[in-house]
């Protein structure tokens, strides 16, 4: 989930396994060259890539391996629900709306 603050890019990697944690959990994340590094390896390894510039710069604070913070759950629900469209959306054929 790529950001950007005061024209430095943010990316974010997020995770969730609902049987392990309660919240997604920040897998990876950066600033900068270390942001378009993530972004490139998710973009060469067929990652969907998702652009919520607030919600990166928040995110990108946070330590490798924490939860999610309650305050920032409905954001993360957006981007779960953009992801699990895009999964639908691949299962279906690549028809949009099928």
């Amino acid at each position: 989930m790529p950001g950007e603050k005061r024209g430095r890019k943010a990316a974010v990697a997020l995770g969730y396994d609902p049987q392990k944690h309660d919240a997604p959990r920040v897998l990876a994340a950066g600033q900068g060259e270390l942001a378009e590094a993530l972004i490139n390896i998710a973009q060469k390894h067929d990652i969907p890539v998702h652009t919520d510039h607030p919600l990166a710069n928040a995110l990108v604070k946070l330590e490798i391996g924490a939860a999610i913070p309650p305050e920032m759950y409905a954001a993360v629900a957006e981007v779960l629900a953009f992801l699990w469209r895009l999964e639908q959306e691949k299962a279906a054929g690549g028809r949009a709306g099928a």
